[in-house]
């Protein structure tokens, strides 16, 4: 049976919310004091980064979470999918038929918060700094494909590009692309602390404690000229160590919201048996689980990678670990993205021992093959260790494996994983924006978000190239198609489950169902208190 899944070419209709309990309208903004945002998402400043915050160092959501209020980008892909428009420009646009020079116009009368005009040279040390300054774990891979950056006068920024790239203005649409003051970024290395100073719609100020982010007060920028419209004057960001205190918060009414991460366990209760005055309002989700592997360590050889992708139940993962918080994932792309094709069960089918077992056995692999299988304990979720043991379970109950699983702090986990150290590892992908190339390229080409050993000259040479030559996004789902049979047949990375997002929140509080993207990115700005 071939499961292809035929998906409309945007996102855009598929991004409705759903919400467990009745809610209240948006009809303004109203009330006193700041709205309070729960996260269990951390922000340590150490001795490996002391700029957590910089644009140029900054790779995880939490960090775009702040970002995203505080600075500005050129262009931002409009709440609830699409192409992207102008943000801090007031137009942009390629200048070429190949989609290798690409031009933006600035706002007039654009400013930092401080008052100090925003010009083209900002914009362009801004961006030139995040590739000249390469951070290990930073967004530079996003930029990577500019060549030159040309300014014109004070308001024109213009981008020459090594190859031609039709996804270019998605990637200056994120965080990575952040409009920072010149005069207070070094070209060469982060800026240090956690203070950001940007043209976004809020200011923020940072309470830190032992070199920790406990809380944000964020206040509505006056200065701030762009597409976004802010409903509120104020929200703070709490941060929580985890999500049971996050969810103590809330049922004391010490915030207002409770958003990335809930845990599986929170959702499935508050669907059962919903608190009076708490909404639970279930998103549309564009997060991915995965298997990641150092294709180098012979352990993990291309057959035991296919044996394993013959072998995991995705089915029973997403169930019994994360219930209606998930489902099964056959591809990088998850099927909410066009271009999606169940590739791996089109490959593999429904789980056989049998099958892996043959697979084995004809590449002359003795069994069980044992190896350790590790995850990050403290970055993903309350979930992943229970995920990564069923995953194990799995693996072992078939008599061709003897796995032992370790998790690891991500501030241990990740530059371990990047040197290599594991031969197979437990990875989520939150996406940059939402296009196919985000989930096949930050894998498969050279300077891979993974820093992965594994090389496919027709991904890298021919069909990536392909793919970003197309300025209809529609037209490519034959590339898209080959590059998810490429990962199928060679595993490199073994897909999980894809994600839903719950946000949870006192009644009083309107614009949830559009204060977290797709893309799980918090749009503060969207909050408000209803005029009642």
């Amino acid at each position: 049976m071939n499961r292809k899944t035929l998906v409309l070419p945007a996102v855009v209709g598929l991004l409705a919310p759903v919400l467990a309990a009745c809610g209240s309208t948006d009809s303004g903004a109203g009330g006193k004091g700041a709205i309070v945002v729960g996260t269990t998402d951390q922000l340590v400043a150490s001795k490996e980064n002391p700029a957590p915050l910089d644009p140029a160092i900054g790779y995880e959501a939490g960090v775009w979470n702040v970002l995203r209020q505080t600075v500005q980008t050129l262009t931002t892909v409009p709440n609830g999918g699409g192409e992207p428009v102008p943000e801090a420009a007031r137009s942009c646009t390629f200048t070429d038929t190949a989609n290798e020079s690409y031009r933006c116009t600035l706002r007039a009368g654009l400013t930092f918060a401080d008052g100090a005009p925003v010009t083209a040279e900002d914009v362009k040390h801004s961006i030139q700094r995040v590739i000249d300054i390469d951070a290990d774990s930073g967004p530079v891979g996003l930029l990577a494909n500019i060549d030159m950056i040309e300014t014109k006068g004070d308001d024109q920024v213009i981008f020459h590009l090594n190859t031609p790239d039709a996804t270019f203005p998605y990637k200056l649409a994120t965080p990575a692309a952040g409009i920072v003051p010149k005069a207070q970024y070094p070209a060469k290395e982060g800026r240090a602390g956690f203070q950001v100073n940007g043209s976004g719609p809020y200011t923020m100020k940072p309470q830190v404690e032992d070199g920790r982010v406990v809380k944000i007060a964020f206040d509505r920028n006056p200065s701030y000229k762009g597409e976004l419209k802010v409903l509120n004057d104020q929200v703070e960001m709490d941060l929580f160590p985890d999500a049971e205190a996050m969810g103590k918060a809330l049922d004391d009414e010490k915030i207002h919201l409770m958003t990335r991460a809930m845990s599986p366990q929170q959702a499935r209760d508050m669907l059962v048996e919903p608190k009076e005055g708490i909404e639970l309002t279930e998103l549309p989700g564009l997060a991915i689980s995965y298997v990641g592997f150092n294709t180098k360590d012979p352990v993990v050889n291309k057959s035991v990678r296919q044996a394993m992708a013959q072998i995991v139940d995705r089915g029973e993962i997403a169930g019994k670990v994360y219930g209606t918080t998930a489902e099964p994932l056959y591809s990088l792309i998850p099927s909410s993205i066009a271009g999606h094709t169940n590739a791996f069960f089109n490959k593999y089918g429904e789980p056989s021992t049998a099958k892996a077992a043959a697979i084995l056995r004809d590449a002359g692999i003795k069994t069980p093959v044992k190896f350790t299988l590790h995850y990050t304990s403290d970055h993903y979720g309350p979930a992943t260790a229970e995920e990564f043991k069923t995953i194990q379970q799995q693996l072992n109950r078939s008599g061709l494996f003897d796995v032992s699983v370790q998790g690891e702090e991500w501030s241990k986990y990740r530059p371990e994983q990047k040197r290599g150290d594991y031969a197979a590892y437990g990875m989520g992908w939150f996406p940059d924006f939402p296009d196919p190339d985000n989930y096949t390229a930050p894998f498969l080409d050279e300077n891979n978000f993974l820093n992965s050993p594994y090389r496919s000259r027709e991904a890298q040479r021919v069909l990536i190239p392909e793919s970003r030559r197309e300025t209809d996004r529609t037209a490519v789902a034959a590339t898209y198609e080959k590059l998810q049979d490429i990962v199928a047949t060679d595993v490199p990375v073994l897909p999980i489950w894809q994600g839903k997002q719950y946000v949870a929140s006192r009644d009083r509080i309107a614009g949830v169902e559009r204060s977290v993207s797709a893309t799980s990115e918090l749009q503060l700005w969207e909050l408000n208190r209803p005029n009642v």
